[in-house]
């Protein structure tokens, strides 16, 4: 929101100056879905969760690691599905 253009000498500026220039010329809601940031942000927080959890697998064979994960994912979704409210229309 408050971002600042970077001086072009720095590595990346090229790309993020454009991002900056296309968020402030779509606005950022409609930037968010062009670019995919909102899809990227998500799974980056819901990778950070899964971290969370454990850096380390304990399982050692590849079947058991799969399991491990698969585990650890039920077990965030069923926190994500607690966290979305049920909602009713009124009227």
């Amino acid at each position: 929101k408050n971002a600042k253009p970077w001086k072009t000498v720095t590595a990346g500026a090229v790309a993020r100056n454009e991002a900056l220039r296309a968020s402030k010329y779509l606005g950022r809601a409609i930037w968010r879905r062009w670019s995919g940031y909102h899809r990227r942000s998500r799974v980056e927080t819901k990778m950070h969760c899964v971290k969370r959890m454990g850096q380390r697998l304990m399982a050692r064979n590849f079947d058991s690691q799969v399991a491990e994960l698969q585990v650890r994912i039920a077990v965030l979704n069923g926190y994500t599905a607690l966290g979305i409210p049920i909602t009713e229309a009124a009227g």
